[in-house]
């Protein structure tokens, strides 16, 4: 994976307006701003392909120019295993690395309102933004609205009525990334990679949702309250592009994906990570957005029925 931090006086964004930069006495020519990105991506490509660069673990600071713009950024290689690595937290103020039965009890909420308020944004005007979810924020403004949720600040809300809306898609998966543990836990992880490989379609259903049951109920809540936008955000397919399997794909690992200690104890070389453990951990998340609504009063229900061991 590689990070790109665009300086904040003259960052592009993919798919806005051009940038409002013009050469002194001469109009700009028409979509200068994409070609402008297009060539800054190609550029990115080509430094992400060379081994001297993948090898550094330093930024390396590049500028392109273009009918008198010039765009400075800063770019670093980060191997996918340490991007998505979870490891524990022991702070207890703030929201991001703190687990969510904690911010749920301090919030006396349901579910966090980091989630809620990024999900409505989400929903408000980048519904049927193209390839939501998929197309990363700038990291500047994802660490900014960081901050802000971690501080509580009382601007949150202007804030996030000002930022790109894939920055705060991108905050959105940034929580669930580095909460201590998944949010659906360590603990019912293997039960999870054995009941997605069941063939029996109603073993397969039973086990499936036996799981969920057993779930913490902040942890059941907010993947219930989750899983419902994502599915809303699929019905914008024809527009924003992003089915269900993509969505899958780009939240089952961030989802599933166990703590630094769980994941040694079930994978065993960097291999099994990116083979069939995220293919598991994508067909996990993709079963429950294909199966029809999942009510949470309806699953306590039907506990009193069930084993809650697994």
């Amino acid at each position: 994976m590689t990070d790109v931090l665009p300086q904040p006086d003259c960052s592009p964004k993919a798919g806005r307006e051009p940038l409002a930069l013009e050469e002194s006495g001469s109009k700009r020519p028409p979509n200068t701003g994409a070609r402008l990105w297009g060539r800054v991506r190609n550029k990115l490509l080509r430094n992400k392909l060379d081994p001297q660069t993948v090898e550094t673990k330093n930024w390396h600071t590049d500028v392109i120019e273009m009918n008198g713009i010039k765009v400075e950024f800063s770019m670093k290689f980060t191997s996918r295993d340490m991007s998505l690595k979870r490891t524990p937290s022991k702070k207890q103020t703030g929201v991001f690395g703190v687990k969510i039965s904690v911010v749920t009890k301090r919030e006396r909420s349901k579910v966090p309102y980091i989630v809620r308020q990024c999900v409505e944004e989400v929903e408000k005007r980048g519904i049927e933004e193209v390839g939501i979810y998929r197309i990363s924020g700038v990291a500047t403004d994802i660490q900014a609205l960081k901050a802000v949720f971690d501080a509580n600040n009382k601007d949150i809300l202007l804030m996030l009525s000002d930022m790109d809306i894939n920055a705060i898609a991108g905050t959105l998966k940034l929580y669930f990334r580095e909460l201590p543990e998944p949010l659906l836990t360590d603990r019912l992880y293997p039960a999870f990679m054995e009941g997605i490989a069941l063939s029996d379609p109603a073993a397969k259903e039973n086990c499936m949702m036996h799981l969920l049951r057993s779930l913490p109920d902040p942890n059941l809540i907010t993947f219930l309250f989750l899983l419902e936008h994502l599915k809303r955000v699929a019905e914008k397919e024809p527009i924003n592009k992003m089915s269900l399997h993509n969505l899958a794909t780009v939240f089952g690992p961030t989802l599933l994906r166990p703590s630094e200690v769980e994941s040694k104890a079930h994978l065993t070389s960097a291999a099994d990570i990116w083979s069939h453990d995220v293919m598991a951990q994508v067909q996990v998340l993709l079963y429950y957005l294909q199966h029809p609504p999942i009510s949470f009063a309806e699953l306590k229900r039907n506990t009193l029925y069930f084993s809650t061991d697994v």
